[in-house]
């Protein structure tokens, strides 16, 4: 999978309950909490998801409450893949569960500045700045969670096989 986008910048500790506040979790409709995503830390986000298909953020990337709403709000909004210094450990796996891509490179979520135009090719791990014209090599993700990655997550991943 490839993509080439304008980013969305975040900082270090981004966690999920300004990703998706608590007050919104009464609802599972995707498109409510695409709605909502983001709201409390970056008032524009909404309007940037709309061109914007990329995160680029710093270190623990979706800390704090285990809950699945934050990249399901993240997926929603259209962000095709976020990349950051680091996850938090349930962020990662729900974001694989639901079918959200995402890849870890410290050196890129320190490089790449809010608004770059940034080309990501998960299948190879090589993420280039296009403004800037640096490249960076992250470990792409093992091809079963692309693979799980590709059919929308866990559950289609799962029906797939089942199915043949």
């Amino acid at each position: 999978m490839k993509v080439q986008s304008t980013v969305i910048k975040y900082g270090d500790h981004v966690d999920t309950d300004v990703i998706i506040p608590a007050r919104y979790l009464n609802t599972t409709d995707h498109a409510e909490l695409a709605s909502h995503c983001m709201e409390d830390i970056d008032k524009d986000f909404k309007a940037k998801s709309e061109t914007s298909k990329i995160i680029v953020a710093g270190r623990n990337f979706g800390c704090g409450s285990s809950r699945e709403h934050a990249p399901i709000a993240i997926k929603a909004s259209g962000i095709s893949v976020v990349i950051a210094d680091s996850f938090a450990r349930i962020f990662y796996r729900n974001s694989i569960d639901i079918g959200l891509p995402i890849i870890e490179c410290p050196a890129a979520a320190a490089a790449i500045a809010d608004g770059d135009e940034v080309s990501v090719d998960m299948d190879s791990g090589v993420i280039c700045d296009v403004t800037t014209g640096k490249t960076f090599t992250a470990a792409p993700l093992p091809p079963f969670v692309q693979e799980i990655v590709s059919c929308g997550g866990i559950a289609n991943y799962v029906k797939k096989k089942i199915n043949g």
